[in-house]
């Protein structure tokens, strides 16, 4: 018992916590003791604040980020502007931004060759204008011919991925936000150690806050030991800065760069129902085999040189692909960084939704929607499209429900459906629009995913595939309590309240 409790108290979450709560505390009795003897000093901090304040409205930020922010600083007149100096701003440095600049420019030049969505035009011109949006601003190509399978559960998943890794040859890529000793990645590393010992190249990134309560410290070291390079992403450091809110929430198994793996479960028992803890987890996943696997391979490769600072020959990594077969659909991977000012995932989204013609099926753990993303999928509605989305009934993270819950009265009275998933967490961060585009992927709808996180996904149009997610979603409906207008306003005071203050407060959480 003593172990356990000094194991809790000496946890490296802990320490930086009270680091980072000692500094809040030194700066606030600071400025509140010089505030009471130097009148000027006191001014001076208002003034700083006043600025700040000018600054955020002049940026181009979501207006839900810069809400939040000037709340907190008419809260915190005092110290709000300085902390927000000193959290960084939400910008990036200039040598950083270089870094970016020159991986991005690499990894565009590894893939260019693919660029082909004009040729999308003959086809469907809708399908073209979101192929071509991804090409020129995330520079990730759309392919025809990429067999692409998905799957409802991560149990499934989880077998199919382990017949591949087993197949390996040259390389497997890993990179995911969450890893967990349990089940799934005991299995998984098995193959990664021996394929390791058998002299492939085996990588993988994983990001450091996602695993700060799921893996030993200096796990990276042990994986090295097993032959197995390791980067950690974004290690938490104990500094006032809100760039540690830019995690690594990409998910990615890439193998020979011939078959890749993507979607909403990391490698942890409770991806694969293993261990209980929010009732029934239904996530998704999806494969690709093919040339659309390139793409995810050089993603991969872009974040691998910018934390190693390597600058390696993605062309080595490139295998031959056989000629694609017809009647594939397209396929196309993408990528979004927060450090570049294009909102791509926001975009696929909003481009989905303005297409839609008869349907919008959404699956998403969190509902945490932006002012746009809220008007497109009303105003959808409002036009006669059947919009439905699917969350959890029962939650990970209480607050986070509390405001996906808080979202609801308005999308209801616009004709919206909203359903809650009975049997547990639904994990999954699927799209389907008209029964003929879909997306799978990481990107939650929420702040964190859609502007502050390094996400990724697969934009899918006519492929064979897009059927099996659509009936997965009527299926999940069938298991899933539709939420009426007069339930979801159903509020006693005190919940309004907490609701309300939550909302305005999402974009800082």
């Amino acid at each position: 018992m003593k172990k356990r409790r000094s194991s809790i108290l000496f946890h490296r979450s802990v320490l930086v916590g009270l680091s980072l709560l000692s500094q809040i505390v030194v700066l606030a009795v600071m400025l509140l003791a010089f505030s009471g003897r130097l009148s000027y000093f006191y001014w001076g901090c208002i003034l700083i604040s006043v600025a700040a304040t000018l600054w955020i409205l002049g940026r181009q930020i979501e207006p839900g980020y810069k809400l939040a922010w000037i709340m907190l600083i008419m809260a915190l007149p005092v110290f709000g502007g300085v902390f927000y100096l000193l959290s960084g701003g939400g910008g990036i440095s200039k040598r950083t931004q270089r870094k970016l600049d020159g991986i991005n420019h690499r990894t565009r030049e590894a893939v260019q060759s693919d660029f082909h969505a004009d040729g999308l035009r003959e086809v469907d011109a809708d399908a073209a204008g979101q192929a071509l949006y991804l090409e020129r601003c995330a520079g990730c190509p759309v392919y025809a011919g990429t067999h692409a399978e998905y799957f409802p559960l991560g149990e499934l998943a989880y077998a199919r991925m382990l017949e591949e890794l087993e197949k390996a040859e040259h390389y497997i890529f890993l990179e995911y936000f969450i890893l967990q000793q349990g089940e799934l990645w005991d299995s998984v590393l098995e193959i990664l150690k021996r394929k390791a010992a058998q002299g492939l190249d085996v990588r993988l990134i994983y990001d450091d806050f996602g695993c700060m309560y799921t893996l030993p410290k200096n796990y990276d070291r042990y994986m090295e030991e097993q032959g197995i390079q390791c980067w950690v992403f974004g290690r938490l450091v104990p500094v006032m800065s809100v760039r540690q809110n830019n995690r690594d929430h990409r998910k990615m198994t890439i193998i020979d760069g011939k078959t890749a793996f993507t979607g909403g479960m990391n490698l942890s028992d409770e991806y694969i129902n293993r261990r209980v803890r929010f009732g029934h987890w239904k996530d998704s996943a999806i494969l690709l085999r093919g040339e659309a696997a390139w793409s995810m391979t050089a993603m991969f490769l872009g974040m691998w040189d910018s934390l190693a600072g390597w600058e390696e020959d993605y062309g080595r990594f490139r295998p031959q692909y056989p000629a694609a077969e017809p009647g594939g659909g397209w396929v196309q991977p993408y990528t979004d960084t927060p450090l570049d000012h294009e909102k791509v995932s926001q975009t696929v989204y909003l481009n989905m939704i303005s297409r839609a013609r008869k349907s919008i099926y959404i699956t998403t753990p969190y509902l945490v929607v932006d002012e746009a993303t809220n008007t497109a999928l009303c105003n959808a509605a409002k036009s006669g499209v059947d919009v439905r989305i699917i969350t959890p009934h029962i939650p990970d993270k209480r607050y986070v429900f509390e405001v996906t819950r808080a979202h609801y009265p308005p999308l209801l009275e616009a004709g919206v459906k909203i359903y809650e998933y009975t049997p547990g967490f639904i994990h999954a961060k699927n799209f389907v629009v008209d029964g003929k585009y879909a997306t799978v992927g990481t990107v939650n709808l929420d702040y964190r995913s859609l502007f502050l996180h390094f996400e990724n996904g697969v934009w899918l149009f006519e492929a064979p595939c897009i059927q099996d997610i659509t009936r997965d979603f009527m299926e999940t409906l069938e298991v899933s309590e539709p939420i009426s207008l007069r339930k979801s306003r159903r509020l006693n005071l005190l919940l309004q309240i907490y609701r309300s203050v939550l909302c305005i407060f999402a974009p800082l959480m």
